[in-house]
């Protein structure tokens, strides 16, 4: 018999989580009776510590909000994980847990199948691990960017729209507007934003939140976070799979 193998994922409330079925499916398509995928609701991230001796256990993803506080948990990084001090992948070989990170990948595939020539300068909404993928690939990419959190010099009390209209590149990177909160969405002017921005909220759980809808009213063209996270599962599964002997 094929020794088990176990995959799975952490972070807070996250029972509605993408991830479970995305990778049962694919072991199932797969023929891997062998591997399992399971969710670790964290209510603290020191719980990972207990987490980290499941036997066979030999990776997980990593989400809200626990991407930037898992690594002084692990015994490396890879060198993007390092640039970004964000982590959502991790690989555990021989008891060495070694963090990676796979949003950069995910949301440089989705940007630039959408973006066009008039989409020069961006504006990120959050600071968390997220928003820190996205930055990463805008550094790569030339494109400059300011962010807009509760604790930058740019936040959502002294945004204008006139901000806004300058910059026809909006990445919603916070949780605001997650199921089952659908309703929520953030404090923002959206009579800044017209039919040459870009808004790409993160997001994939609803399809449509309340931020893309209130910018889809205003002509711009949207994109939520799935395509992110197929491109980063797949990414992921590539990493466990080459990493493991």
């Amino acid at each position: 018999m094929e020794t088990p193998k176990k995959l799975g994922i952490i972070g807070k409330n996250i029972s509605y989580s993408f991830s479970k079925k995305y990778f049962e499916n694919k072991f199932q398509n797969l023929m891997l009776k062998n591997y399992s995928y399971d969710i670790f609701d964290l209510n603290d991230i020191s719980d990972v510590e207990e987490i980290f001796k499941t036997p066979h256990l030999i990776g997980l993803n990593v989400t809200i909000p626990y991407k930037e506080k898992v690594i002084p948990y692990l015994d490396e990084l890879s060198d993007e994980a390092e640039k970004m001090g964000a982590v959502n992948c991790i690989v555990i070989n021989d008891n060495i847990k070694k963090g990676f990170n796979t949003d950069a990948v995910g949301f440089e595939k989705t940007l630039l199948l959408h973006k066009k020539d008039c989409h020069t300068s961006a504006l990120i909404l959050g600071d968390g691990g997220a928003a820190k993928a996205v930055k990463y690939v805008f550094e790569k990419h030339g494109i400059p960017f300011k962010t807009v959190a509760r604790n930058s010099e740019l936040n959502f009390e002294n945004l204008t729209k006139e901000i806004v209209a300058e910059n026809p590149l909006i990445i919603q990177c916070t949780p605001v507007g997650t199921f089952p909160n659908v309703e929520d969405c953030l404090d923002f002017p959206f009579e800044g934003i017209s039919e040459k921005h870009l808004i790409i909220d993160l997001i994939y759980n609803p399809n449509y939140t309340k931020f893309i809808k209130n910018a889809a009213e205003k002509g711009a063209k949207t994109v939520n976070g799935f395509y992110m996270l197929e491109q980063q599962a797949e990414k992921n599964w590539e990493i466990w799979n080459f990493q493991k002997k």
